[in-house]
């Protein structure tokens, strides 16, 4: 798992927000906590390159409770065996 970031809070419409890293997710990839548990999925990023902001779509609302300053991972999605991007052909 990659390190996602650190949740800052609650958006108006329900999502967590999180200052992100460089490596940016991209969208629909699941994010875990650090038990490894499914929080929901990598919603929009937005924000400065150095430092954005990533909202992500939780799964159940009960995780809304204690939000602040969770650390928080993603693994990439794949599909059928490789990477998802495909290279660029001259």
């Amino acid at each position: 798992m990659e390190f996602l970031g650190v949740t800052d809070g609650i958006s108006d419409n329900g999502t967590i927000v999180v200052i992100g890293t460089e490596d940016i997710p991209d969208t629909g990839d699941p994010v875990f906590d650090s038990k490894e548990r499914r929080i929901g999925t990598v919603k929009r990023i937005f924000g400065p390159v150095e430092g954005p902001f990533i909202t992500v779509a939780v799964c159940d609302t009960a995780v809304l409770k204690n939000v602040k300053g969770m650390e928080l991972y993603t693994r990439r999605r794949t599909q059928n065996g490789k990477d998802k991007r495909r290279n660029r052909r001259n």
